[in-house]
């Protein structure tokens, strides 16, 4: 049988995971994006193991307003990354911090 707190313990793995990604990784933009969302992610997971184990449908619903705003900051970040690309020829994060007009 699978508890609460195994939900909670994969959640904060998956958190863990992506603050590593976040601070490891600090050249390529599309790994930052990816650790983002991972974070999100397993923040999801918690809401939905609590909304599940409380019988509460809130934090259900709460998850499908979090994966609407990180579906449009993903599509906004890369849409943000593919311009920076094609005016500098780079994702690396130590050439793209001089914004020069």
């Amino acid at each position: 049988m699978i508890t609460l707190s195994h939900f909670i313990v994969l959640g904060a793995v998956l958190f863990c995971i992506a603050v590593a990604g976040l601070f490891i990784n600090r050249k390529n933009v599309i790994v930052l994006l990816m650790a983002i969302e991972l974070m999100l992610l397993a923040v999801n997971m918690n809401f939905v193991a609590f909304s599940r184990f409380l019988g509460d449908v809130g934090g259900q619903v709460f998850v499908f307003f979090i994966l609407t705003v990180a579906a449009a900051e993903s599509a906004i970040g890369l849409a943000i990354l593919v311009l920076l690309f094609r005016n500098r020829s780079t994702v690396n994060v130590a050439e793209i911090d001089s914004m020069k007009g």
